[in-house]
């Protein structure tokens, strides 16, 4: 027994010798490091420099000019219309897509023939990109002399409207809300798959009728899904700029102009690249904001 206490010692010592070793992790992360220190972190950098700069691309070289293009971005009119622009924007569709996919998702979780099939045309704009989205609604559905929507208003008896003249922010967020019910839709009708029916059937054998098995049942179930549509796609949304690029150029005036768009007149049309580093600059700080609150607010929600 002694001896073999004796043998077993060494043994031990070397299992723990290896478990406590240090492996050198850094030749695994340093790839990695490097990348995201070329992808991300340099360029906003850069951006973050070029904001104090005063630079022109018509009148080269950059100089330092302290803060003023952030002063003269927050004196500017046209900052404050692109934020609310850029606010209307992102809670039009948000609306849209959470009360149009919970109700094609609620249609959807039903058994019918053809289902299937249902769910992939619901589902399919969504893998649309957005300026061939913004091209079929601006020269197929929405243009007054060839398009759809014209046509049936001509056959009511109505005036065709220009919709990109006189509701051109709406007609943005038709576009935007085309692409992204299916999101909101392929989330819900997720959510409503993993819903217990043993407690649909006893609500309904309890005498609770279709209204109120949606409203504290069903509903309730939806929150969280819902909170994290709203988090994604508010993420997404703030960026918004191919749809507005193909169809208004974010116009008639500055009807349309967003934050992102904004950004991309200073540097592209008026090719101030200082206004535009210091726009895109408060632009990272609003989405960081937003993403924090959001993410905190998913999170309670599903820890709740």
């Amino acid at each position: 027994m002694d001896h073999g206490s004796d043998r077993a010692t060494p043994m031990t010592t070397t299992a723990t010798m290896r478990g406590t070793r240090q492996v050198n992790t850094l030749p695994l992360l340093l790839p990695a490091v490097v990348l995201l220190l070329l992808w991300s972190v340099l360029p906003l950098l850069r951006t973050l420099i070029y904001s104090f700069e005063h630079y022109n691309l018509m009148t080269p070289p950059a100089r330092f000019n302290g803060g003023l293009n952030y002063r003269y971005l927050f004196t500017d009119v046209s900052t404050w219309i692109a934020i609310r622009n850029s606010i209307v924007l992102v809670v039009g569709v948000l609306v849209a897509s959470i009360v149009f996919g919970t109700l094609i998702a609620l249609l959807l979780d039903n058994d019918f023939p053809g289902q299937s099939i249902a769910r992939l045309m619901a589902i399919a704009p969504f893998f649309v990109m957005s300026p061939v989205a913004a091209l079929i609604w601006k020269n197929l559905l929405l243009d007054p002399v060839s398009g759809l929507f014209g046509w049936f208003m001509t056959l009511a008896g109505l005036r065709p409207i220009a919709w990109f003249s006189t509701a051109p922010m709406l007609s943005v967020i038709m576009i935007y809300s085309w692409r992204w019910i299916p999101f909101a839709t392929l989330i819900l009708l997720t959510a409503l798959q993993s819903l217990d029916t043993d407690q649909l059937e006893a609500a309904r054998m309890d005498g609770a009728k279709g209204f109120a098995r949606l409203r504290y049942i069903v509903l309730p179930h939806l929150l969280r899904p819902i909170s994290i549509v709203i988090m994604l796609e508010s993420i997404f949304l703030l960026s918004a700029f191919a749809v507005i690029y193909t169809t208004t150029n974010g116009g008639p005036g500055d009807a349309t102009t967003t934050l992102t768009y904004l950004i991309f007149i200073k540097a592209l049309n008026d090719f101030s690249i200082g206004s535009a580093s210091a726009a895109g600059v408060f632009a990272i700080v609003l989405a960081n904001i937003l993403a924090v609150f959001l993410i905190r607010a998913v999170s309670r929600n599903l820890q709740a």
